[in-house]
């Protein structure tokens, strides 16, 4: 299907800490990622250099043979890449409906015209399971419906590439498994390549095509999940011997 996203060799420090390490990887365009490993282990720093809001300090972020290693965040998500936050980061006090409508707006699909906007934020609310909430305030969700929400404004921008950052922390396994079902969707129906870091192993080993590791910046293993829920290397950095997958 051919790469979507290559991260060449990417590091950066913060001072004398080292968060990324020449790490390297790649998308295939319509590929279910998983990104793990113990936390302080980069996950969220590569998320932020990919999405523009920390430059590396080497190596090139690649996105559909465009390098977009030094671009600003706004340049970024016009071009194709949405990301999600590990804490929601809702605009709380408008509604469901103007949150998503904004994403609509800077995406890129640029819906300038207000009900442009939102004729599009209701078609993205509705494919994320949150019609009827339209005029909600953001404030007033439970936090299965303000993941859902992150995940909508993403989607709202129209993205190639999808980075999910623990959009199932803090969930019941019931809301678990409905966030499954609708990252799934998101690549089967919209056709989105998605990068996600996650905490919760058995979703991770449920969605993903196949799995990166990261540990101390650098990248420690990629495989299929049977493949890290084997690595030694993984299982001691990370994982622990209850997911060994018989």
């Amino acid at each position: 299907m051919g790469l979507i996203l290559r991260i060449e060799d990417v590091s950066k420090s913060f001072g004398s800490l080292k968060a990324l390490d020449s790490v390297t990887m790649e998308l295939e365009k319509g590929a279910i990622v998983g990104l793990i490993g113990p936390n302080g282990s980069g996950k969220t720093t590569l998320f932020n250099v990919i999405a523009g809001v920390f430059h590396a300090d080497s190596g090139r972020v690649i996105l559909a043979g465009q390098d977009i290693t030094h671009d600003s965040p706004d340049k970024i998500v016009k071009k194709g890449v949405a990301r999600t936050f590990q804490i929601p980061k809702p605009f709380a006090s408008l509604s469901v409906l103007q949150n998503v409508a904004i994403g609509a707006t800077y995406g890129r699909g640029a819906y300038g015209d207000r009900l442009r906007a939102e004729s599009k934020a209701r078609e993205v609310l509705s494919f994320a399971g949150l019609s009827g909430r339209e005029e909600t305030q953001a404030n007033d969700l439970t936090l299965a419906e303000l993941r859902r929400l992150e995940m909508a404004r993403a989607l709202a921008t129209e993205p190639s590439v999808l980075l999910l950052d623990e959009v199932m922390a803090g969930l019941n396994p019931s809301e678990v498994g409905k966030a499954i079902e609708l990252i799934q969707k998101t690549r089967s129906e919209l056709g989105i390549t998605i990068l996600v870091v996650e905490h919760v192993m058995q979703a991770i080993m449920t969605l993903s095509d196949s799995v990166i590791v990261l540990n101390y910046g650098r990248r420690i293993a990629q495989g299929t999940p049977s493949e890290i829920a084997h690595n030694r290397s993984v299982i001691e950095a990370y994982l622990g011997e209850e997911y060994v997958v018989s």
